[in-house]
C-alpha cells in the first residue's frame, strides 16, 4: 500500500511557492545575464537581437497555440476571445484571463482577440457594465480593434440553429418548471428521468418553439431542452436548458425577443460563428465541454478548440461576482471602485498601475490546478513599479508643530529636492521652508527608548533636503499631550549636510506650515481580516470576516503645495510613508489622496 500524502497546510503551501518563485527568478536573471552576453557576438543580418524580440512566457497553453502554427492546424490562424457577462464589474482574476487571450495574440503575427459580450441574460444586464469593461479593458493596455461582438449579434442565427436541431429529432419543448426540471435531472449518484414531453412530435416542437419566441406563452411556462441522455454520468448532457422566456427588455434588442439562449447554448455557437481557435476557459467549464462539443457535432458547424485553465485566486480576498454585489449592495464598501475592492476599477482608484497588473498576471502564470496566490505577490509587483514611476512627495498624516526659534521671522527658502531617485529625467522640484513647520507626530518621544533615532529633546536630526534641526523645548496641552515643539537649526547645514563632518542618526520629512495644503488622506488595508474569507464559523459567510480596520480616513493631513495641480489617478510616493493616489473625490480647494 501506498503511504498516504500528507496534506499541506495552505501557509506552508504558500511559503513553498515563494520559494519556488525566488528560484525561478533567480533562474530567469541568470538566462537574461547569458542572453545579453550573447547578444555581443555578431548574428545574421535576417536574425533580430534578442532585445528586440518580445520576451514572453510560455505556458501550457501558448506551448499548444505554438504547436497549432506549426502544423498548420487552424490554417495558420490564431484567434482569441474575452467573453465577459456585462452583468457587473471586471475584477483581478478577469485581468489574468484578459492578459492571457490578449497576450497571445499580441504574440504571433496576424492574430487576433475579440471582445465579446455574452448578453443572453437581459435581467441583469446593462450598457453601464459593458461601458466599464471597455475601459477596463483599454486601462489594461489592450485593444479589440474593430473586433468587438455580441452574443445577441447572432440571436437570429441561434434560433435558426435551435430549430435545425428540432428537426433532426436533438430537442422538444419542456413544459416542466423549474423546480421539476431540477428533481427529474437526478443528481451525481442517482440517473435523472425522462420529461414527459421528451417524445413529442418535431412539428409540435417546432410549432410550440415558434409560439415562444412571438410571446404567446408566459415566463416560465415553458423552455426549449437538447434531447441527450438523461442517465449521462455527466449531469450536464441530462436534457439541459436551450431557451426560456423571458418577456424582458434587452439592453440592445429592446423588446424584439421573448425567449433567450442559455449560457450553454450559446457559449460554443459564438465561438463557432467568429472563427475562434482556441476558446480559453477556466476549468469549471470543463465538464461542460462534452456538452458545447454535442451541440456543435449535431449541427456540423466548425469546432473550435477548447482549452481550461485554473482561475485566479488571491489570499483575503472574494473574487465571486455574487459575494461582491452583496458587499456593495449592504454598504460595506463604497461601490464598486472602492479601493478596497478586488475589481479592476477599485485597483485603479488605489494606485495600482495596469503595467504592474500585467506583470503579476505574467509571474503567476497559467497552469492546469487550482491554488491561492498570496496577495503579497501582487503588492510586491505594485510597488517594484510604483517605486520606478512614482514621483516622491513630502506629506504629513499626523502634523505637530515645529517651530524653528532662531529661524528669521517672515523669511522662506525654496529647497531643490529629487522627484524620483529611481529615474534621473524626472528631475527636481522646489519646496518651500519657512518658520513654523509640521512633521509626523511619530517622529517625536520626549522620552524615546534606546533604538528610538528621530528627533528627541536636546537631540539633532536631519530635516530632509533642508537642515539640522535640536529640540530644545516641548509644549504641552492640559491633558499632558504633546502640541508644539521648538527647535533650532543651524544655517550651515543647509542641503542637509554638516560642513564639520558631524552626522545624524535619522532624517525627517517635514512641510511647511504656511504654504502646506490641508488634506484628506484615506488609508487602506486588507478587506478581509482571514486569508481565506469563506473559512467562518458554523452559522455565519465570508462577511463576518470583513476587517473593520480596512478603511482610515485622516481628515487633517498637511502635503506639499505642488499637489494643488494633481490630477486623479496621479500616482506619488509620500517620502518614508508608502505610495498613494489622487482619487477622483478630489475639488480644487482639498486634495482627496488614496
Amino acid at each position: 500500500m501506498k503511504p498516504k500524502k500528507e496534506e499541506k497546510s495552505q501557509g506552508q503551501y504558500n511559503r513553498e511557492m515563494r520559494a519556488l518563485l525566488k528560484e525561478r527568478l533567480q533562474k530567469r536573471k541568470e538566462e537574461l545575464q547569458k542572453r545579453e552576453e550573447e547578444e555581443d557576438k555578431p548574428y545574421p543580418l535576417n536574425v533580430l537581437p534578442r532585445k528586440a524580440v518580445k520576451e514572453t512566457s510560455v505556458d501550457f497553453i501558448r506551448a499548444i497555440v505554438a504547436e497549432d502554427i506549426s502544423t498548420n492546424k487552424w490554417d495558420g490562424k490564431v484567434i482569441t476571445r474575452f467573453p465577459p457577462e456585462p452583468n457587473g464589474f471586471l475584477h483581478i482574476g478577469h485581468a489574468k484571463s484578459i492578459c492571457l487571450n490578449f497576450g497571445i495574440a499580441a504574440e504571433n503575427k496576424d492574430a487576433r482577440c475579440h471582445l465579446r459580450f455574452d448578453d443572453t441574460n437581459p435581467v441583469t444586464e446593462e450598457d453601464k457594465y459593458v461601458n466599464s469593461i471597455q475601459d477596463d479593458v483599454r486601462w489594461l493596455g489592450w485593444d479589440w480593434n474593430e473586433n468587438l461582438y455580441y452574443a445577441s449579434d447572432y440571436f437570429e442565427q441561434m434560433y435558426d440553429y435551435a430549430v435545425q436541431l428540432i428537426e433532426k429529432g436533438h430537442a422538444y419543448v419542456c413544459d416542466l418548471n423549474a423546480s421539476q426540471i431540477s428533481e427529474y435531472r437526478g443528481t451525481l449518484t442517482s440517473p435523472g428521468k425522462d420529461s414527459p414531453h421528451r417524445n413529442r412530435s418535431v412539428e409540435e416542437n417546432v410549432d410550440l418553439f415558434s409560439r415562444m419566441k412571438e410571446g404567446e406563452f408566459e415566463d416560465g411556462s415553458r423552455v426549449l431542452r437538447a434531447k441527450i441522455d438523461m442517465t449521462s454520468p455527466n449531469i450536464n448532457l441530462r436534457d439541459p436548458v436551450m431557451y426560456r422566456i423571458l418577456h424582458t427588455e434587452h439592453h440592445r434588442t429592446g423588446s424584439k425577443w421573448s425567449i433567450y439562449p442559455t449560457y450553454d447554448w450559446a457559449h460554443g455557437l459564438e465561438d463557432s460563428i467568429e472563427g475562434v481557435t482556441h476558446s480559453i476557459c477556466t476549468l469549471e467549464f470543463e465538464n461542460h465541454r462534452p456538452l458545447y462539443d454535442w451541440y456543435l457535432d449535431k449541427l456540423e458547424v466548425y469546432h473550435p478548440q477548447q482549452i481550461e485553465f485554473a482561475r485566479l485566486e488571491l489570499t483575503y480576498t472574494v473574487m465571486s461576482k455574487r459575494k461582491l454585489l452583496q458587499l456593495v449592495d449592504e454598504g460595506h464598501v463604497n461601490g464598486w471602485d472602492d479601493p478596497r475592492m478586488p475589481t479592476i476599477c477599485g485597483m485603479h482608484r488605489r494606485g495600482y498601475s495596469s503595467e504592474a497588473i500585467r506583470e503579476f498576471c505574467r509571474r503567476i502564470g497559467i497552469n492546469k490546478f487550482n491554488s491561492t496566490i498570496d496577495i503579497a505577490l501582487l503588492e510586491h509587483c505594485i510597488r517594484e513599479d510604483l517605486n520606478k514611476t512614482s514621483n516622491r512627495v513630502m506629506a504629513v498624516l499626523r502634523p505637530l508643530k515645529v517651530v524653528i526659534d532662531n529661524y528669521p521671522e517672515g523669511e522662506e527658502e525654496w529647497m531643490d529636492a529629487v522627484n524620483n531617485p529611481e529615474d534621473t529625467d524626472a528631475g527636481t522640484r522646489r519646496v518651500p521652508f519657512s518658520k513654523v513647520l509640521y512633521i509626523e507626530q511619530d517622529d517625536f518621544m520626549e522620552d524615546p527608548p534606546k533604538k528610538f533615532f528621530r528627533l528627541a529633546p536636546d537631540r539633532e536630526v536631519r530635516l530632509r533636503y533642508a537642515y539640522f534641526v535640536t529640540c530644545t523645548d516641548v509644549v504641552k496641552d492640559d491633558d499632558g499631550r504633546v502640541v508644539e515643539l521648538h527647535c533650532n537649526y543651524d544655517p550651515a547645514t543647509q542641503g542637509g549636510n554638516a560642513p564639520d563632518g558631524r552626522k545624524v542618526k535619522s532624517t525627517l520629512h517635514w512641510v511647511s506650515a504656511s504654504h502646506a495644503l490641508n488634506a484628506e488622506v484615506r488609508l487602506y488595508n486588507h478587506l478581509f481580516t482571514k486569508e481565506r474569507p469563506e473559512d467562518a464559523a458554523e452559522g455565519e459567510d465570508f462577511r463576518s470576516n470583513l476587517n473593520p480596520q480596512s478603511l482610515q480616513v485622516l481628515s487633517d493631513c498637511m502635503v506639499e503645495p505642488g499637489l494643488k495641480d494633481a490630477k486623479p489617478f496621479d500616482r506619488i510616493q509620500f517620502e518614508r510613508l508608502g505610495y498613494f493616489c489622487v482619487d477622483a473625490d478630489t475639488t480644487a480647494d482639498r486634495p482627496v489622496i488614496n
